[in-house]
């Protein structure tokens, strides 16, 4: 008993960790899991962060902008204000002044010697006279000694005071620039941030409903490979069972060989039908798990796959032309690019107008020349409005006017042209809607006919009244109107789906 509990326990334990190794599917699910996946929709999400941080980049042109600039400047020669032969005056100022006053010591002797030579005639000793005209003299010539260097001196702290030493320069400022009218420019370049971020939005709904259509062709391929294959593997079983009776019915005598080979041929064709449709549903569960970011070999299940009516008729739809225009993610980003073009003719128109802005700051440098010229910073506040007004540019603003004028209407033409496009998009899926839903009822009655005359010439086969190939007959048209109810089906879904992406309510 105890074997028994544990043998149960076990096969209950592997069914449950099968049934967890396949995955149910739904197609919301599929939807959610495939953006997610998409490389192309993060793509467009990171496009989106790009155009808020330009919005918000063009916001700061508003503001004023503030910014520091310093520099070092070596030079090989540094600026002289006084010339060689200034210098050298300056230089020699005292010994150049003594040299002039040497013609005045000369007469001033020889003047002295004529007083000496009077005042001899008078009675005035010579020696006191020459003893004191000499004292004066060489007092004379130590003051003109000194007053030389003192002057000479001097003049050399001039031609010192003189130099620059610029071969070191050192200067900075801070500068503080506030537009104040820029020929609109700013409010053009605002106004484009804005449009391309919701251009950007735009492209991500675009993508998202493309991702959304794409995962839906998928999700609905599979459900449809998987239903026809229940349905080969039903007429594989229905004409294996027909081949045994025919088998048994030759034995018997009643049939003959060729209708046994026209049997099994008919096996062997259901067989490959079979074959085929598992080979194309394997290849469809791989598309879908790569879409939706699995493993490519795991093993999935979807919702829809044993659901028997996957289709319902539903009502007439409702052309609604102005709501694709208003929805359509496309159209959205055509009219983005319309505005885009007008609003960059608007910069460039621009550049033709005056532009004031007001710029302030503060400036140092050393040396500098504030307090005369000292080797050391120094520095001043200043402020002041600029103003720029164009005169002359040989029409190339014009000429690039024009040319934006023209990308323009370009980009009007172009959406205008894919509003046409849309419109008969709108026009053909909501035919293919209603087409759709007038195939799957005829579908619907032929596999009630089809049906009722397999029942009837399977009786009439029991009963020995009709042949073999009138069997087989009956057996095929119920294989293709069970494959045709499935397509039908699937064309339903299919262009439901097609309409929403055309109306852009595929969300």
């Amino acid at each position: 008993m105890k074997r028994i509990f544990t043998f149960g326990f076990l096969l209950l334990a592997l069914g449950q960790g099968a049934a967890e190794a396949q995955q149910l599917l739904s197609l919301d699910s599929c939807r959610a899991m495939a953006l997610r996946n998409n490389k192309q929709m993060g793509v467009q999400q990171l496009k989106q962060d790009i155009a808020a941080n330009l919005r918000k980049s063009a916001r700061t042109k508003y503001l004023p902008h503030v910014s520091a600039i310093g520099s070092y400047q070596f030079t090989s020669e540094e600026i002289s204000i006084l010339n060689n032969e200034q210098k050298g005056k300056l230089s020699n100022l005292g010994t150049n002044l003594t040299g002039s006053l040497s013609g005045l010591g000369n007469t001033l002797q020889t003047t002295l010697g004529q007083m000496g030579t009077m005042l001899g005639q008078l009675g005035v000793p010579a020696e006191a006279f020459q003893q004191m005209a000499g004292q004066l003299q060489q007092n004379m010539q130590q003051t003109s000694t000194n007053v030389a260097g003192l002057l000479d001196s001097e003049g050399q702290k001039i031609v010192d005071a003189f130099r620059t030493d610029t071969r070191h320069i050192f200067a900075g400022s801070v500068l503080v620039t506030q537009p104040i009218f820029m020929g609109g420019g700013i409010v053009a370049l605002n106004k484009l941030a804005d449009i391309n971020e919701e251009f950007a939005n735009n492209s991500v709904a675009a993508r998202r409903q493309g991702i959304l259509y794409s995962t839906d062709q998928a999700y609905w391929q599979v459900v449809s490979l998987k239903h026809k294959k229940k349905l080969a593997e039903s007429y594989l079983e229905l004409i294996k069972k027909f081949d045994t009776d025919v088998q048994r019915m030759i034995e018997e005598g009643v049939a003959t060989r060729s209708e046994g080979l026209s049997v099994s041929v008919k096996v062997n064709e259901a067989e490959m039908t079979l074959q085929k449709v598992d080979d194309g549903l394997v290849l469809s569960k791989m598309l879908l798990c790569q879409m939706i970011g699995m493993p490519m070999n795991e093993e999935i299940t979807l919702a829809d796959e044993d659901v028997e009516d996957l289709a319902v008729v539903t009502l007439h739809p409702q052309l609604n032309v102005e709501q694709a225009v208003e929805n359509r993610a496309e159209l959205k980003m055509l009219d983005n690019v319309v505005d885009m073009s007008k609003q960059a003719t608007n910069i460039l128109k621009a550049a033709n107008l005056p532009q004031v802005a007001l710029m302030g700051g503060y400036a140092l440098s050393n040396p500098n020349v504030l307090n005369g010229f000292e080797k050391k910073f120094g520095g001043f506040w200043n402020v002041g409005v600029l103003v720029r007004v164009p005169i002359w540019n040989w029409g190339d603003v014009a000429y690039k006017v024009r040319a934006a004028k023209g990308a323009t209407a370009i980009a009007a033409l172009e959406r205008d042209e894919a509003r046409e496009k849309i419109e008969l998009q709108v026009n053909q899926n909501t035919f293919k809607v209603d087409e759709a839903n007038k195939r799957l009822v005829m579908a619907q009655t032929g596999i009630e006919r089809a049906n009722e005359n397999l029942r009837t010439a399977n009786l009439g086969f029991k009963e020995g009244v009709i042949a073999p190939t009138v069997v087989m007959e009956a057996q095929t048209a119920w294989l293709q109107a069970q494959s045709q109810l499935i397509d039908a089906q699937i064309a339903v879904k299919l262009s439901q789906v097609d309409l929403q992406k055309a109306l852009g309510t595929l969300y």
